[in-house]
């Protein structure tokens, strides 16, 4: 389901890199697709203009002008800030199929996007991310 047309740049690093580079918590979301609890991560109710880097790489993945009010308990995103900023895949996990999204950079988990749901937004689609993949650089002055 990848597609675009201009190449990310790859990051990788050996399992022992990623778990020197990151706390536990956010190794366990990162790179081992754990899920935060819900209304707990420091973005589910920010407001603040900027842009969303995986917390893993610091690629660009998500803009606060995507960014809505689902009240699902993660901050959610209607589009990433590229096409090439995150991988889909499926995900059978939990008895259920579901839509896994994924750093296109260093493919670290970030959560999972959810089509159809009515919510009024220009895709219909909630990238339901978990706040311990993101890192928000604020553009406000």
């Amino acid at each position: 389901m990848e597609s675009g047309t201009h190449t990310t740049p790859k990051v990788v690093k050996t399992e022992q890199e990623w778990r020197a580079q990151l706390s536990p918590e956010e190794y366990a979301v990162l790179r081992q697709a754990a899920t935060e609890r819900p209304f707990t991560g420091e973005y589910n109710d920010t407001k603040t203009e900027g842009v969303y880097e995986c917390r893993a790489c610091g690629a660009e993945l998500f803009r606060s002008d995507t960014k809505f009010e689902s009240h699902c308990g993660w901050p959610s995103f209607y589009d990433p800030a590229d096409s090439d900023a995150v991988v889909l895949r499926e995900d059978r996990s939990l008895g259920m199929v579901r839509t896994e999204v994924l750093c296109a950079s260093c493919h670290s988990h970030l959560g999972h996007v959810f089509e159809g749901e009515g919510y009024g937004t220009p895709t219909d689609q909630r990238y339901c991310i978990n706040s311990i993949a993101l890192r928000l650089v604020s553009t406000e002055k």
